[in-house]
């Protein structure tokens, strides 16, 4: 059966539906699919949770959406909180809110704003994103990784001096990489090819190979150049 002949399942209110694969998934409102689940695409806003995997050629995503098993897709987007409690595999991640992440994550490319938090490895081709508050990973090994964090104003800052996860900041024990160019970040070891160390950082030891530029208002605790 091709993807033409798949039914779609679409569900809107308070409601569930059963796992299987279907061409396309709609969900509006509170709902769960009770299993694993595959579709071309999958939409989902308001509460949305699926009891199993989930594999899509693309996500889109507005609200709360949660997978209890692995996510599998090509392309996810959307605004508010993705929760996988496995293993997260993709594409590309364009997300304006939190990934939450109990496994490893595997993308070629996260963008955004907002936080994540992946409780394994995030291995990925290129990350550009900014933080909002506290993010938190287990170890990233990357080609390009570019942390940003929010100017929030004084009131924001003020909040943040009271409130620890409020604070723009990325705690991680290993960051690697070709070109890392870090603000606000936390970390025991950072490794790469090119390394900007920006303010806010603190840095345990820093192994660059061809260029490390550090901020004044960044600590670093040793120095080392590879290669030599």
């Amino acid at each position: 059966m091709d993807e033409q002949q798949l039914p779609d399942l679409l569900l809107t209110g308070v409601t569930g539906g059963a796992g299987g694969r279907y061409n396309k998934v709609s969900l509006d409102g509170v709902c769960k699919v009770n299993g694993n689940v595959s579709a071309r695409m999958f939409q989902g806003n308001g509460v949305i949770t699926v009891l199993g995997d989930a594999v899509t050629e693309e996500l889109q995503a507005n609200g709360k959406i949660k997978i209890n098993g692995s996510l599998q897709a090509e392309r996810i987007g959307g605004d508010g909180l993705v929760t996988v409690n496995r293993d997260l595999r993709g594409e590309s991640c364009r997300l304006n809110g939190k990934l939450n992440v109990k496994g490893n994550c595997d993308l070629e490319e996260l963008n955004g704003e907002g936080v994540f938090e992946i409780k394994g490895l995030l291995s990925a081709g290129h990350v550009n994103f900014t933080l909002h508050g506290q993010a938190k990973a287990g170890g990233i090994g990357v080609e390009s990784l570019v942390i940003r964090s929010l100017d929030g104003g004084i009131w924001n800052k003020l909040a943040s001096s009271i409130i620890s996860k409020l604070k723009a900041q990325l705690i991680t024990t290993i960051i690697e990489g070709d070109v890392l160019d870090l603000e606000c970040t936390s970390a025991e070891v950072v490794r790469g090819g090119v390394v900007r160390i920006g303010p806010g950082c603190s840095i345990g030891r820093v192994e660059y190979l061809t260029e490390l530029t550090v901020h004044p208002d960044a600590a670093v605790g040793r120095v080392e150049k590879n290669g030599e």
